[in-house]
């Protein structure tokens, strides 16, 4: 019988939980998101993130597996690459194609602290000065950065997607990354869409999946928000 995942994350925001959900709906493969079907979803995720015995994840998301429970994001998607086609066959393959999801992972935390670049524990009010700093470094140096180096991979993959003519799991948070930075910096990224053409037809590919596609549509996409990683402020965004 196939495995019916369970995958725990916070119930009201994309965050990086959305990672794992694209990869699941594009394998279509059956999966509850347990905080969001149960008001008991959240304090369970609780009780096993605090257990003193096996494997217990640090934070969320994580993945049970059966008996498997796997936590951090690049690790449940390279579990599920292997298990669902959205990873090459080979071991240098399936090591690029997390390397790649590795330097996302790098990525989201630099976009999560251009609103939070003190402190978790501080509302984005309580940081705002600093905020606007980070963010302007951001939109300046970072994002040419990560966008111009997977840009560049594009460009040389001889292929439709950034390995070449297969859709990995990177791809989808790719498709992820370019819709986060929208929803937050609409303004810069207007403009700067032109100088990574590639990695804009890519996310466009992989909007049209039918699968994809049909995820997008559906009530189980939840809404960006100020909740999340991918924030946006006007003050941030110039």
């Amino acid at each position: 019988m196939p495995t019916r995942y369970e995958l725990y994350y916070w119930p009201t925001i994309q965050g990086r939980g959305e990672f794992v959900r694209l990869a699941l709906e594009e394998a279509g493969a059956s999966y509850v998101d347990v905080a969001r079907q149960s008001k008991a979803g959240v304090s369970t995720m609780m009780k096993m993130m605090q257990a003193e015995t096996g494997t217990p994840p640090f934070a969320p998301p994580f993945l049970k597996a059966g008996a498997l429970v796997i936590g951090q994001t690049a690790n449940i998607l390279m579990y599920l690459g292997d298990r669902h086609g959205l990873a090459p066959k080979t071991e240098s393959g399936r090591l690029w194609v997390h390397q790649l999801q590795l330097t996302i992972a790098d990525l989201v935390q630099e976009v999560h602290d251009t609103h939070h670049p003190i402190g978790t524990s501080l509302y984005y009010e309580d940081q705002k000065s600093a905020a606007k700093l980070r963010a302007a470094e951001f939109r300046k140096e970072r994002v040419p950065k990560y966008c111009g180096y997977f840009e560049r991979l594009m460009v040389g993959s001889g292929g439709p997607f950034v390995t070449g003519r297969k859709l990995t799991y990177a791809d989808l948070s790719l498709f992820q990354i370019i819709e986060g930075l929208r929803y937050a910096f609409p303004k810069h990224m207007k403009k700067f869409e032109r100088k990574i053409p590639a990695l804009v037809g890519l996310h466009d590919r992989v909007a049209a999946r039918p699968n994809i596609a049909a995820y997008l549509a559906s009530d189980r996409r939840i809404p960006f928000n100020e909740d999340g990683i991918f924030r946006h402020y006007k003050a941030l965004d110039k």
